[in-house]
């Protein structure tokens, strides 16, 4: 496994497709499979085009801050900062596994909203 290329490829695929572009993000990182463990998202790259299309289209203003990039083995781990309308921001940690050929073939994710207010100063990114 190429740990900074897939480092690489995972954000440049989330970037694409959370920008506006899932089906090339699909058509250019993605493997054979693609099975998805958010309970929302539907099995299979279709699924997941689908979703990505239909967040761009009602949310096209959305932006996206990656901080952390980590792999080890066949995954790699994304912590992002995003921001919506109405200043709605949300922390997510994604990871990817990938198969011997490079490409992302698994999903899961958790999803927080960052508070208004907080007992501490310290940022969840």
């Amino acid at each position: 496994m190429d740990l900074k290329k897939n480092k690489k490829n995972a954000v440049a695929f989330y970037k694409m497709a959370y920008e506006g572009n899932p089906r090339k993000a699909v058509e250019v990182y993605v493997g054979d499979e693609y099975i998805q463990h958010n309970p929302v998202v539907a099995d299979g790259p279709e699924a997941f085009i689908g979703y990505f299309e239909c967040m761009q289209a009602e949310y096209p203003d959305k932006t996206i801050e990656f901080v952390r990039a980590i792999a080890e083995g066949d995954l790699v781990a994304l912590h992002t900062h995003q921001i919506w309308p109405g200043d709605d921001q949300y922390i997510t940690m994604d990871f990817f596994r990938f198969d011997d050929a490079g490409k992302i073939v698994e999903h899961w994710d958790s999803i927080q909203q960052i508070p208004k207010e907080s007992a501490n100063e310290n940022t969840m990114y």
